[in-house]
């Protein structure tokens, strides 16, 4: 049975139905020469689809094994593949994988921290973002201004925002101090900054926002900021089921250490290195390495011409 193609390219991890669709409407995608048009289906398998010049798999479903990351985004980092100005990404530190990439399961804002999912199924990510599943989406939100009662219930109830309608589908107090005020509050859509202008609409202003769930997939207390984990074949699965996917059969995490344990404190080290090292390089003046050995060759210069005097 025939599928569209930006449906089968999303599935074997070329990026999301969304960016596809994208690709193909500005004419970078063809099918066995011909540029390709919105709403094309593959009638053949073997047919060959090139994207930007470049010939790309179209694997059936069963070959292409879904893996699911889970990161915590620091503040100040971009949901973007490429920015022009050179800040930093949140795909800058994520492991590198042939014959396929990450996608971004929806996006946090520059100043948001916390949960983000990448996939290496478009599918998947596809339907986990699409406002007709009602996934939901829980923060911590530390809120400034005037709180009362009133205000809470119309954020519940629900607020006429410049693109409709939108409301939290639950909201808990967790505290706060003078005109501080933290929050847990649910969603199951991902407007843009929509739990921000929410708050605005009651006068109140977002001074921190952090996802800690998507689903029932749990930002975990043990990875660190601007860490990532690879999910668990029952994990994945348990979102490939609320999405109405078909499980997988395989995992690529490595299972061949010999404890639960041992498995857990060998990824987390492994996070932390992998954190430590991409800050260091981040945070480094360019041209700091060359200025070092310079100071280092100058060095043992002064200390040859001292042997030579004596």
């Amino acid at each position: 049975m025939s599928e569209k193609l930006q449906k089968v390219l999303a599935r074997a991890g070329h990026g999301s139905r969304r960016e596809l669709e994208a690709l193909i409407k500005s004419g970078r995608v063809s099918v066995n020469g011909q540029v390709a048009r919105l709403g094309e289906r593959l009638e053949d398998e073997s047919a060959v689809i090139r994207i930007d010049g470049h010939t790309v798999s179209a694997k059936a479903q069963e070959e292409v094994v879904c893996r699911v990351l889970a990161y915590y985004k620091p503040e100040g980092e971009l949901c973007t593949r490429h920015d022009p100005e050179g800040r930093r990404t949140v795909f800058d530190r994520l492991p590198k994988i042939r014959g396929s990439r990450w996608i971004s399961v929806g996006r946090l804002d520059a100043n948001t921290s916390g949960l983000l999912l990448f996939t290496t199924d478009g599918e998947l990510a596809n339907r986990l973002m699409h406002p007709s599943r009602q996934v939901e989406r829980e923060y911590l939100v530390r809120v400034f201004g005037e709180i009362n009662e009133q205000k809470v219930r119309n954020v519940v109830n629900g607020v006429e925002l410049e693109d409709g309608m939108a409301r939290f589908e639950d909201v808990v107090y967790a505290g706060g101090e003078g005109m501080n005020h933290t929050f847990y509050v649910v969603i199951n859509e991902g407007r843009n900054r929509e739990v921000r202008r929410l708050w605005e609409s009651q006068e109140t202003t977002v001074s921190r926002l952090k996802r800690v769930r998507y689903g029932d997939i749990y930002l975990d207390k043990k990875l660190p900021r601007g860490g990532w984990m690879e999910l668990t074949l029952k994990e994945v699965n348990y979102l490939r089921e609320l999405v109405e996917l078909r499980p997988e059969k395989e995992t690529m995490l490595d299972l061949s250490q010999n404890t639960s344990r041992q498995r857990e404190r060998s990824r987390s080290q492994k996070i932390r290195r992998a954190v430590r090292r991409h800050e260091e390089r981040a945070n480094a003046p360019k041209g700091r390495s060359n200025q070092q050995r310079r100071n280092k060759k100058s060095a043992g210069e002064q200390s040859a011409r001292s042997k030579t005097r004596r």
